[in-house]
């Protein structure tokens, strides 16, 4: 078998040290060269010609987003980011995934011997993930709305909804969620939960950024936040997300259990909750990601009269998780991406398609 040819650039001696010898360990995969700035990468990718590179933002001389830029125009090559969560570089990294970035992961402190372990197995899956891969998936752009700075008071009923939206998603979501979720009106007559997979530190900014663009309020969840119409309130890092009935209405409760399928917070555990919190006033979506989170808590939602979605095959970055739930019948539907948002809108004002298993 080939080995996956990678580069790693980092202006840190140390980060380049680290991830050569973490990588390299991996049979599958060839550290082929290292950089310390994108000019320098650029440089030996021309020579190299690696599979993946993995990158990180905050360099001297051409930082991460020039160099990544660069590399799509240039060269095609997959990119996996590299990068501490200070605030500069979390909103520098949610916009190279905007740009094309294949995912991100999470820079370790060297002192913590736990994370560099967990950043070990991560990276190694995503680079084999980013190979398999085809880049030339366009990235979707949705009509131009204007950044909405300040938006007042929800024009929705301010008590709690009673229907819900609940949607998984990992590789390619912020992309795919900064397409669909500035399409849906103000006066979106359900809640929506969010599990987006995305390391702990980054998922504040992108919930901040999504908030301006969409016509829908967007925050990361607080525990005992109250589900409302038109707002969307996406899982914290390192949180389970789950719904609670309390006497004043449906909220949110956070929690720190262990992971599931992999993750938390966890696809499956925000649809199995949603499912026994709401029956056949939930409805399920699944989209582009990696692996198989959701693809059984999402049949809980099937099963309890609910209706259920999975993002179609060619609007995904990484077929995985709407695959096995496809695959496990757990599915009512698939829609493309770009019709995604007109279909909830059509589907939460009454005007859905039956509730019918896809290939029953």
């Amino acid at each position: 078998m080939k080995k996956i040819k990678v580069m790693i650039v980092d202006d840190s001696a140390f980060v380049r040290q680290m991830l050569s010898k973490m990588l390299s360990s991996d049979p599958d995969i060839d550290v082929v060269g290292t950089a310390m700035d994108g000019v320098f990468a650029l440089e030996k990718i021309q020579k190299l010609r690696p599979d993946v590179v993995t990158l990180d933002i905050n360099m001297p001389r051409m930082d991460g987003i020039e160099t990544l830029e660069r590399i799509m125009e240039d060269f095609g090559t997959q990119v996996i980011i590299v990068s501490s969560h200070t605030r500069k570089n979390a909103d520098l990294s949610i916009q190279a995934l905007e740009i094309g970035a294949f995912d991100l992961v999470s820079k370790p402190d060297k002192a913590l011997s736990d994370e560099i372990i967990n950043i070990d197995k991560e990276l190694v899956k995503k680079i084999k993930e980013a190979c398999r891969s085809p880049l030339a998936r366009s990235i979707m752009k949705a009509p131009a709305a204007p950044v909405i700075e300040e938006k007042g008071t929800l024009i929705s009923d301010p008590g709690s909804s009673d229907r819900v939206l609940a949607i998984g998603i990992s590789t390619g979501g912020p992309n795919a969620l900064n397409y669909m979720l500035p399409q849906l009106p103000k006066g979106f007559p359900a809640g929506i939960l969010i599990v987006q997979h995305m390391p702990e530190g980054f998922i504040d900014m992108f919930a901040s950024r999504l908030n301006k663009i969409c016509q829908i309020d967007v925050k990361v969840a607080s525990h005992d936040d109250l589900i409302v119409n038109g707002r969307a309130l996406l899982a914290p890092g390192g949180k389970h997300l789950k719904v609670r009935k309390r006497r004043l209405g449906t909220t949110v409760s956070l929690d720190s259990s262990p992971p599931e399928s992999g993750h938390r917070p966890s696809a499956d555990v925000l649809f199995r909750s949603v499912a026994e919190g709401y029956g056949k006033k939930a409805s399920g979506l699944i989209m582009t990601g990696m692996g198989h989170d959701g693809s059984d808590g999402i049949g809980d939602i099937m099963r309890k009269g609910g209706y259920t979605i999975a993002q179609e095959e060619r609007s995904c970055v990484v077929f995985g998780m709407p695959k096995v739930a496809i695959e496990k019948g757990n599915i009512s539907t698939i829609v493309p991406l770009e019709d995604m948002a007109s279909f909830l809108v059509k589907q939460f004002d009454g005007k859905g398609v039956a509730n019918d298993k896809v290939g029953s």
